[in-house]
């Protein structure tokens, strides 16, 4: 699962998934490019990945300006000759716990709005770059809200199907050109939000198979694989991380 001598860029770096998925990209080998709107939480995930013998540099990038992100990839390919990996980590606002009935139209399409604009601004990027030097693998975050019926979310479903339709899409388009697009879906992740309780999340784990969510360490192992040479048949697919809450 060696990502020797690639270049992976991870957007949305500095969160706690982001983080995951930056240095698993670090242990398997990779030269990590951490990517963000705010340095200080970059630099610790990059910390890391040096202390552990990784190779990890830092920039700030704003997702939502996409002349932005297309020049940080330009520079990066310049100083690199190549990006091979592109995982967007990035988060987005959502307004749940309120009936489709009873929500607002702009706090329903937050997730949707932002979801699929920066997902669409960062792989369109990546994949016009992989594409030319014909390989590359692109990695995409979505939940297990994609699948889900049980919980009043809102747009955030919705924003997380969008993801995954996406993903498919896109991966049928640029496929031809040894690109490859994957989909990671973790249910919720307790490491995430420091202080949840037991009781807290007793209802999501009710609805797993296996009786626990999945750890960060199992999304940063997941995605190291993804977008790994060991995956080279995978693509257009979501690999499930709900620990059976979702079947498909």
């Amino acid at each position: 699962m060696g990502l020797e001598g690639k270049v992976a860029v991870v957007f949305g770096a500095g969160g706690s998934m982001g983080g995951a998925i930056a240095c698993a990209f670090g242990e398997a080998g990779a030269g990590v490019v951490l990517a963000g709107r705010t340095l200080g939480p970059l630099e610790t995930v990059a910390e890391a990945i040096r202390a552990g013998g990784g190779l990890a540099e830092t920039g700030v990038v704003d997702v939502d300006d996409a002349e932005a992100v297309k020049r940080y990839v330009d520079e990066l390919v310049g100083r690199n000759g190549r990006v091979d990996v592109s995982c967007n980590a990035v988060g987005m606002d959502d307004v749940q716990n309120i009936p489709l009935v009873d929500l607002a139209l702009d706090d329903f399409m937050i997730s949707i709005d932002q979801a699929m604009r920066r997902h669409f601004v960062t792989a369109t990027v990546a994949a016009r770059q992989m594409s030319t030097q014909g390989s590359g693998a692109i990695v995409m975050l979505t939940a297990s809200a994609a699948r889900e019926w049980r919980h009043v979310m809102g747009g955030f479903s919705i924003a997380c199907g969008a993801i995954e339709t996406f993903a498919r899409t896109l991966a049928a388009e640029v496929g031809k050109d040894g690109v490859r697009v994957v989909c990671i879906r973790a249910n919720f992740t307790p490491e995430t939000y420091p202080g949840v309780t037991e009781a807290d999340i007793r209802p999501l784990v009710d609805d797993t198979m296996i009786g626990r969510l999945p750890r960060l360490a199992e999304v940063g192992a997941a995605a190291a694989y993804a977008a790994s040479d060991s995956a080279g048949a995978t693509t257009g697919v979501v690999l499930d991380l709900t620990c059976g809450a979702i079947v498909d």
